[in-house]
């Protein structure tokens, strides 16, 4: 039987905080520090490039934008994160660790052509020592923000690879403008214009050749701190050493990158590109993808106990562990109840998603203790749209010609999701 779509989902369970603590505080804080980044960021980006060129950077540097967020935000499909995370990764890498590194890499350069009375030389050690080095950690912040203080969303390696993404995408969006922007002045001042000019020449190199150049750096830091949050709390050595390894190896990649023609000659840039490059892009690809479908089949295998308890309906494990029939059932119920509908069991895919993570975490670690408040806030939320999504699921599990029943050598009698584990 039809009912009512519910509402949007606004109930939340929060143990109490400290006021300094309190996400209010939080989030006037980081709003304030990005603000105040962004506003130095650009002003100094506007003084290196001029009124002009900083239009032309901006215009040229927010095309690839899209691209990349929307790329990333597929991988994080299954579990979608909250987006005031990821736009807040994408401030920190466009503001705050944009500044960091054009101050720190400035100062680094210019004292180390002072120390060594050799300019040529301290430029070529910048860009291949110091530059690597200072921005990997400034974007790496972003991630070991988010990691420690919205730990509840940050589960696995999609996560940090998606929020490593979102705040390399922001970093190279303002180092794009400027690097355009000077570009452009360097062309109104030598009178170069059209394909042969140096705009054109840095625009295909930066957003034609390589848009995923800094994101695949930062995604080994990704990598790094997802490891670690899919380890278990005895696993310490695994959580304390497996972000900055990924961050050394984010420093070695980016190091040879810059390094690129200055190590191996006038066609090193070519010679990284494909024969380094592609493949680790290809190879961080594959390990994402197939950390997603490990997600589908961490879905698998917890949720049958629900079903089995009559939280959910027989067939919406099987559904919910495919992303092929979560579509179906959205599209089945748009076009049966209306765009409210879909978004209905887009939630409910949602929250059926963190419950399973939640009891996956629960059978490997011990129990933390908001563990009953947040299985029933998610039960709650589930419940609600339970008349609407569970049609919609299992209409999308059978039209695949695919039925659930629960393995044989799991005994679910008597399951009781309030029960303490």
């Amino acid at each position: 039987m039809w009912s009512a779509v519910p509402e949007p989902a606004r109930r939340r369970y929060r143990p109490a905080r400290a006021l300094w603590r309190s996400r209010t505080a939080r989030i006037a804080a980081v709003v304030l520090v990005l603000a105040l980044c962004a506003l130095v960021i650009l002003a100094l980006v506007r003084e290196q490039t001029g009124p002009q060129g900083f239009l032309v950077g901006l215009g040229l540097a927010v095309l690839p934008v899209p691209l990349l967020t929307a790329s990333f935000r597929w991988l994080d499909r299954v579990e979608p994160g909250p987006w005031t995370n990821l736009l807040f990764a994408f401030a920190w890498g466009a503001f705050a660790a944009a500044l960091v590194a054009i101050i720190a890499n400035s100062f680094a350069t210019e004292w180390i052509a002072t120390a060594t009375a050799d300019p040529v030389g301290a430029e070529s050690l910048g860009a291949t020592v110091i530059a690597p080095v200072v921005e990997e950690s400034a974007k790496a912040t972003a991630i070991l923000l988010v990691f420690l203080f919205r730990r509840r969303s940050f589960t696995g390696l999609v996560d940090g690879v998606v929020i490593a993404g979102f705040s390399a995408t922001g970093f190279a969006f303002t180092e794009n403008i400027l690097y355009l922007g000077s570009a452009y002045g360097e062309d109104q001042s030598r009178g170069y214009a059209g394909l042969n000019s140096v705009t054109a020449a840095t625009f295909f190199v930066r957003v034609v050749m390589s848009p995923f150049a800094h994101p695949l750096f930062t995604a080994a830091t990704g990598i790094g701190f997802g490891l670690a949050a899919m380890a278990a709390r005895r696993q310490k050595f695994r959580r304390v050493v497996l972000p900055p390894l990924g961050l050394l190896f984010a420093m070695g990649m980016h190091a040879l990158w810059n390094g690129s023609a200055s190590l191996f000659g006038p066609f090193g840039f070519y010679a990284v590109y494909a024969v380094f490059m592609v493949p680790v892009f290809g190879l961080v690809t594959w390990l994402v993808i197939w950390s997603r479908q490990r997600e589908l089949r961490t879905l698998a295998a917890e949720l049958p106990a629900y079903a089995a308890a009559g939280w959910l309906a027989p067939a919406v494990p099987v559904a919910l562990s495919s992303m092929r029939l979560r579509s179906m059932a959205r599209g089945f119920a748009n076009r049966t109840h209306g765009p409210a509908a879909a978004r209905a069991v887009a939630e409910y895919e949602g929250f059926a998603t963190s419950l399973a993570f939640l009891r996956h975490r629960a059978g490997r670690d011990p129990v933390g203790p908001d563990f009953v408040e947040r299985e029933q806030e998610l039960l709650h939320h589930l419940w609600e749209r339970k008349e609407i999504a569970g049609p919609a699921l299992t209409h999308a599990a059978r039209a695949a010609g695919r039925v659930w029943a629960p393995p044989p050598y799991i005994d679910y009698d008597g399951y009781n999701p309030y029960r303490q584990y």
